[in-house]
């Protein structure tokens, strides 16, 4: 037997270490194993032994499609990273840490044949009583893609039926010692077949419609111990749907905005500013490159693509796992996470350095923000503030778990990253007490707001002695501030504490520019939230409102309402 343990760490080294080409999030995620690894007295413990006999497991059934069919499965190194990753880490009883195991990756790269065998090995190995396990999607054609792998290597592999009694059977595989079965659930199928899940798997999610089939097996898997919803995919032509969401959660855990320690995923794409003509790029994207997708193949692909510009998206979003109707954020997004962030920074590191604050209040029923901005020459700091009605944290919506997270933990003991506020609607007495407080122990020296749903605020805070200043959300107002924020970024020359509702609402910022190269904020998606980015641009404005250069008519007629934010 192989040492997968060893191969699984190997491989986490060597995509840590640039040894092995790999997009920006297979670092992270690579680097998340390691330092799971490295934990002391933590309520998890990896099992090697376990790892170990999901992999044997799965290198013991033959390969069964075209002209990869072989008497076994040879598991390649991110496979076995995938896989001892995915099943190795469980609690002090024995039961699996991770509920959700994500892979996207391009198309060719075995991961249909990866999930079958998966289904039989948790049907043979976790011994679950009455495990049900159910390969879902859009169609039943395409949800029995994986179950008829599994069912074609059960029906070859005479000691996998010997040995665990599995039965490849007309419509379901079963395994009679613990009741447990092996079926294709698609959207059609009603609610009850998924009721009781050990194990899902949901193929191709770019390409459902809605959470149909999702939440059956989502919602099946609620009386089990250890449950597993593995999900496979390549990339898709939307930018909302739950592929987007459940990479865009992803992404968030591997940066450390929230907890998510229950989910496990691997994201193979390009980074930003790849090739994607080029076979360096590919390999981010297929790991499985020369091994089940030949470069031969890919090279005819691009230059098809390349004389047929029409082919471009496609080859994009298939082949290079680029999700093609992606709008770029604005923010360098890498630098804000690297060299900008400065856990435990306080204000006592920025004491004397002239302060500005920006108001965004959106409306009743969404997040407000503060920011305050600390100036000091070039460098710049800045803190945030958050609030958001108590009752608009809904489970089943897409930022369920952000707010929860965000809601029960900061900066500190007293200092969480989202306030709540009573009720429906956000208080905001919540708000002015925190500005009141905050104005008299930093003293800054102007209070940007938006005047949009907070004419009433300012007038109550003008009465107690704060200077309000309007920073209406118009083109004239923000251009420069955005530009000037990308390159503070850029270069590292603002600072934050980690605060990650701010670092994903930077996240969620894209730029419209308009004929004059002036440009302005917008967020890709309504769920994708950027108030505190929006404050941040405001307490900006007025950081740097005595360089501004001095507003044309254009720039005056936009402030006036011209054109809007």
């Amino acid at each position: 037997m192989r040492d997968y343990r060893q191969i699984a760490d190997q491989y986490a080294r060597d995509v840590v270490d640039d040894k092995i080409p790999s997009c920006h999030w297979i670092k992270l995620a690579c680097q998340r194993q390691l330092d799971d690894l490295a934990r002391t007295e933590w309520h998890w413990r990896f099992d090697a032994n376990l790892a170990n006999a999901y992999c044997q497991f799965v290198e013991l059934l033959p390969h069964v499609k075209g002209r990869w069919d072989s008497p076994t499965i040879r598991l390649q190194p991110w496979q076995i990273f995938f896989i001892a990753t995915a099943f190795g880490w469980v609690d002090d009883e024995g039961f699996r840490r991770f509920r959700k195991a994500l892979l996207v990756v391009g198309r060719g790269n075995s991961k249909s044949t990866m999930a079958a065998a998966l289904a039989l090995a948790v049907l043979c190995i976790d011994n679950e009583p009455g495990a049900g396990i159910y390969s879902a999607a859009r169609t039943r054609d395409q949800a029995k893609v994986v179950w008829l792998i599994a069912h074609a290597m059960t029906t070859k592999t005479q000691g996998l039926r010997d040995a665990f009694g599995v039965l490849p059977m007309a419509h379901a595989i079963t395994r009679e010692a613990h009741n447990g079965t092996f079926r294709a659930l698609s959207r059609d199928a009603q609610v009850s077949e998924g009721e009781s899940v050990h194990m899902g798997i949901v193929d191709e999610i770019h390409a459902h419609p809605d959470r149909t089939v999702y939440d059956v097996v989502l919602h099946g898997m609620r009386a089990r111990k250890q449950p597993l919803l593995l999900e496979i995919s390549t990339e898709g032509d939307d930018r909302s749907g739950i592929l987007v969401e459940e990479v865009d959660y992803l992404k968030d855990v591997l940066r450390g905005l929230v907890d998510g320690e229950r989910f496990f995923g691997l994201y193979y794409t390009l980074d930003i500013g790849d090739d994607w003509t080029s076979p360096i790029g590919w390999l981010k994207a297929n790991p499985n490159l020369n091994v089940s997708v030949f470069e031969d193949e890919l090279l005819t692909l691009r230059d098809q693509a390349l004389a047929n510009p029409g082919a471009q998206a496609s080859f994009k979003t298939k082949r290079c796992n680029i999700r093609h109707a992606t709008m770029e954020g604005y923010f360098n997004m890498l630098a804000w996470d690297g060299p900008c962030r400065k856990p435990g920074l306080t204000f006592s590191d920025v004491q004397g350095w002239q302060c500005f604050f920006g108001v965004d209040l959106a409306s009743e029923i969404d997040i407000a923000a503060l920011s305050m901005v600390f100036r000091n020459g070039g460098n710049f700091a800045v803190f945030g503030r958050y609030y958001l009605p108590e009752n608009a944290i809904i489970k089943g919506t897409p930022n369920y778990d952000r707010y929860r997270g965000w809601a029960s933990a900061g900066s500190s003991k007293n200092s969480r990253w989202l306030t709540l506020t009573p009720g429906n609607v956000i208080d905001f007495e919540f708000i002015e007490e925190d500005l009141v407080q905050l104005a008299g122990e930093l003293h800054p020296r102007a209070i940007g707001y938006d005047p949009y749903q907070a004419t009433e605020m300012s007038q109550r805070m003008e009465k107690r002695g704060l200077a309000m200043i309007k920073v209406p959300a118009t083109v004239a107002m923000f251009s420069e501030p955005m530009k000037r924020l990308g390159s503070l970024i850029t270069s590292g020359r603002i600072k934050h504490d980690g605060d990650p509702v701010l670092a994903w609402m930077m996240g969620n910022i894209i730029a419209r520019e308009d004929a004059k190269e002036n440009v302005y904020p917008r967020k890709g998606r309504p769920d994708r939230k950027i108030d505190g980015a929006i404050a941040t641009m405001i307490a900006l404005n007025r950081a740097i409102a005595g360089e501004l250069r001095r507003v044309s008519i254009y720039d005056q007629y936009a402030a006036e309402g011209g054109s809007t934010v």
